[in-house]
């Protein structure tokens, strides 16, 4: 069985920090988390010169790169698309436990909405998205908002974990149809 939870938030929020707590925590107890970063600006893993660059560059469609630590996909589309987030967790290694979005703000998936300080309150998504679950923001830089939301505070991540963790079974993935 695999989780998936979604973190959201504007850039600069916390999100990528908040996660990368998070990693740690769900790793110190025996769980094993996979990530998918939404970006978008395009993607360049590799640099000048090296042997999958030229690769990508001379018009390969994908590029892998394996060793015996680790594999690297990069795929180029001909022409520019979207792929959903199901699309990607299609791709995803089936054995770990958990799988941590940033991004993809539009998709179904739940998500745990990320506010720096303070957070303008007429433009987050809790407002009106249905798929928000949670709210993580800093306790000591923001007021309190006015939501029946759980209010997580950011820079708490063995308590957001404990929360995550006694509500996984909200968070179980199944794949739709893509």
């Amino acid at each position: 069985m695999t989780y998936v939870v979604s973190f959201v938030g504007d850039s600069g929020s916390g999100k990528t920090t908040l996660i990368a707590s998070l990693i740690s925590e769900f790793k110190h107890r025996g769980l094993r988390v996979s990530t998918i970063k939404h970006s978008h600006h395009g993607v360049d893993v590799d640099y000048p010169e090296k042997d999958t660059w030229r690769m990508k560059k001379a018009g390969s469609f994908e590029t892998v790169l394996v060793s015996n630590k680790e594999i690297i996909l990069q795929r180029s589309f001909e022409i520019p698309y979207e792929m959903s987030i199901h699309e990607v967790l299609a791709h995803m290694f089936e054995g770990v436990d958990w799988i941590f979005v940033e991004g993809f703000k539009q998709s179904d998936l739940l998500k745990i909405e990320v506010f720096s300080s303070p957070p303008v309150f007429d433009k987050h998504l809790f407002q009106s998205d249905d798929f928000v679950v949670a709210v993580a923001f800093d306790f000591n830089q923001s007021p309190s908002l006015n939501t029946s939301l759980p209010l997580l505070n950011i820079n708490c991540p063995l308590t957001i974990t404990d929360w995550i963790l006694h509500n996984q079974d909200r968070f179980l993935y199944s794949c739709p149809l893509v």
